[in-house]
């Protein structure tokens, strides 16, 4: 009989988690037991998503901001040029002021008219009337205190700069403040480093070297390693970091247990030895994805830092509207059904570039089930730090 139904995606309640839980133990089951509650039996290749502020939990991957400034003087030894931070209370707050306890001068180079993931420090309608290119021209706070300084960001009705002077001064270091879009230009003031952006970190990182920067490192290279067994994240560091509270830190996690032992993949063979069906799993963090208003959802380094082998690649597929109005549109009712499913059997296993496939863009599987994962279990109190998608590498020709 044929299905009805396309893709599903279920958002399923666990347990709080808490330090040192078993993970694997607490997904599996739960995902076990809301099978048995409800209707739904789990297939080959169902995905099960598991949100990232669960794993850094379990593992306790956090540090205090006392413990960032350690790090912070021991790097830069009293001034600091921090270049692209994002605008944010939840992201870059905290560790803005764990950079502060740890300097004397903080010296923020801020991108304009928004920052990396659209969030914007200044009117742009204003900008462009007093004819400032913000591809060429450096902006100094009396610039942007003449034109923009009572500019309030539209979602949050903060004022960032003066957000940012505030925690700043708050611990006691001084405060300047530069805007452009060339990390080399924080070298006016500093040539001791910090990169701050998220996805063009390497770019900026290389910018600062090659400029004659003489400490150069990234958040990603900040907490990269325990130091007196605080948390640390191998690969990014601090990016990835949310604000616990107003002196911890929760880092992005690691992706392996204190065994050294895959947690995608443990929970896949668990489910599979349990239920005899092959699943994928998969961490994930923020979807990559923009709001209306321009936001980039995208604060994390990656959808997904870790996955099963089967979420590799992206789809390849045929464009169902396109084929449906041009090769097939001589064609009605079950004789047209019939032939595009035959096309959808018959295609090739790469299609890229084809024009049958014109606007499927090809993004990461791990990307797209990221995003669709962190729409579900949103970032508030839904409880549902678990998603089970199903259906989702079916198309019209599935039985």
């Amino acid at each position: 009989m044929e299905r009805k139904i396309g893709t599903v995606a279920i958002g399923i309640k666990a347990p709080i988690i808490k330090k040192g839980d078993n993970l694997v133990d607490i997904v599996v089951g739960s995902v076990i037991e809301a099978q048995g509650e409800n209707s739904f039996k789990l297939k080959d290749r169902d995905v099960i998503g598991i949100t990232e502020s669960i794993v850094a939990k379990a593992q306790e991957n956090y540090v205090t901001v006392d413990q960032v400034a350690d790090e912070i003087y021991c790097k830069f030894n009293g001034e600091i040029g921090v270049v692209f931070p994002i605008l944010s209370r939840n992201r870059f707050s905290l560790i803005l002021k764990a950079i502060s306890r740890g300097s004397d001068k903080v010296n923020i180079l801020l991108k304009y008219p928004e920052d990396e993931v659209g969030n914007p420090v200044m009117d742009k309608e204003t900008l462009y009337k007093f004819g400032i290119n913000p591809f060429s021209e450096k902006l100094e706070e009396k610039d942007y205190m003449k034109h923009f300084s009572e500019f309030k960001h539209p979602n949050t009705g903060i004022n960032y700069v003066d957000f940012y002077r505030k925690i700043v001064e708050s611990e006691r270091a001084k405060f300047s403040v530069l805007f452009s879009n060339n990390p080399a230009d924080i070298l006016s003031l500093t040539d001791k480093t910090l990169a701050s952006d998220i996805h063009t970190r390497n770019e900026t990182k290389s910018i600062l070297k090659n400029s004659g920067a003489k400490v150069v490192y990234g958040l990603d290279n900040i907490c990269n390693v325990s130091v007196d067994n605080c948390g640390y994240n191998p690969d990014y560091g601090l990016l990835g970091s949310n604000k616990m509270s107003e002196e911890t830190l929760k880092l992005f996690p690691r992706v392996e247990n204190e065994k050294g032992e895959s947690y995608v993949k443990e929970i896949q063979k668990r489910i599979k030895k349990i239920t005899g069906k092959n699943v994928e799993v998969m961490i994930y963090g923020d979807g990559a994805f923009k709001d209306p208003n321009g936001i980039w959802e995208l604060a994390d380094p990656v959808v997904s830092p870790s996955f099963t082998k089967g979420l590799n690649g992206s789809p390849n597929e045929l464009k169902f509207k396109y084929i449906a109005d041009n090769e097939l549109k001589e064609l009605k009712g079950k004789e047209c059904e019939e032939a595009m499913k035959e096309l959808i059997k018959l295609k090739d296993k790469n299609l890229l570039g084809r024009m049958e496939s014109q606007g499927t863009t090809p993004r990461q599987y791990s990307d797209l089930l990221g995003s669709l994962c962190d729409l579900v279990s949103g970032s508030g109190d839904k409880g549902t730090p678990i998603v089970l998608i199903q259906g989702y590498f079916d198309n019209y020709a599935s039985k």
